[in-house]
């Protein structure tokens, strides 16, 4: 089954509602042989496409990762970018601010780990927290030492929207080109998942008290990303959802669109002009002349 990025992209200016995209879908594998067999073909593409963009050294690649806890980003990271070089590649995770990111603006923590040309950037949970856990939890906010004439919920968030966009349409004006997924995972399969880490003892690290405690906000986090969802995909930094209930089919949809995205590029490898020409065939000459 061919799979067609476009179906998991938020149009610009559409009211998203998570109800009516689905968290689980038709496998796109017959079997796990046929599953690691697409995946690695992939994973190969993507690695040869990475190569390119390192040589071509004109653009950086961003995928952001966002999802509720158990959905699958980890996985997802690890086995879609298994085959890319770590030279051109960089992950960054993001958890509570420290006291010195408290006392900068939202997006300082993040904009000090873009990706350079010719790399890709993932982040791991990204600045768009700021504008869903923050927003589930107001605490959070009255916490980042900001201004109280700042802190009106009728407008922060909206400003805190346009402030994400301008600076991705600044990255992207500079040749960075974002892609950005929300792994949607049903409450049921989290469950699964939860219990799934509870049974198992080489799991139990991933687990936490307050995994379920973030559980009992559920609506109000899915809220809160159907909002975020609206006012950021835009042309040119989409959002994806993709469905996520299935780890496999996620990770095949994942690295399509990561492809696509790549196959887009006007990239090609550096042109010798013609003084590198007669150099390199003046050193070929050299290695030649050796016994």
């Amino acid at each position: 089954m061919k799979i067609h990025s476009k179906e998991f992209r938020v149009k610009e200016g559409d009211e998203v509602d998570l109800k009516k995209w689905p968290t689980l879908m038709d496998p796109l594998y017959g079997s796990k042989k046929a599953y690691h067999q697409l995946l690695d073909e992939q994973v190969e593409e993507l690695n040869s496409l990475q190569q390119l963009q390192y040589a071509s050294n004109r653009y950086a690649v961003l995928l952001i990762f966002q999802a509720m806890d158990a959905a699958g980003k980890d996985g997802a990271i690890r086995h879609v970018m298994s085959g890319v070089n770590p030279q051109g590649c960089q992950v960054f995770s993001f958890k509570h601010p420290s006291a010195m990111e408290l006392d900068h603006d939202f997006l300082w923590r993040t904009t000090q780990c873009l990706p350079e040309r010719g790399r890709i950037g993932i982040f791991n949970r990204s600045y768009y927290e700021e504008v869903l856990i923050a927003r589930v939890h107001p605490e959070i906010l009255r916490s980042q030492g900001l201004p109280d004439e700042l802190l009106d919920e009728k407008t922060i968030w909206q400003e805190r929207y346009l402030s994400i966009v301008d600076l991705e349409n600044h990255l992207y004006r500079n040749g960075t080109r974002i892609i950005k997924f929300f792994l949607h995972i049903s409450k049921e399969e989290q469950r699964k998942r939860f219990l799934e880490r509870i049974d198992n003892p080489e799991k139990y690290w991933k687990f936490s008290v307050a995994d379920i405690e973030e559980r009992k906000f559920w609506h109000q986090y899915m809220k809160a990303y159907e909002v975020c969802l609206s006012e950021t995909s835009t042309e040119t930094a989409p959002w994806y959802v993709v469905p996520a209930d299935d780890k496999k089919n996620s990770r095949l949809i994942i690295a399509q669109i990561i492809l696509d995205t790549f196959k887009a590029l006007k990239m090609g490898y550096p042109e010798a002009d013609a003084n590198r020409q007669k150099e390199l065939l003046s050193i070929r000459h050299q290695l030649m002349q050796e016994e």
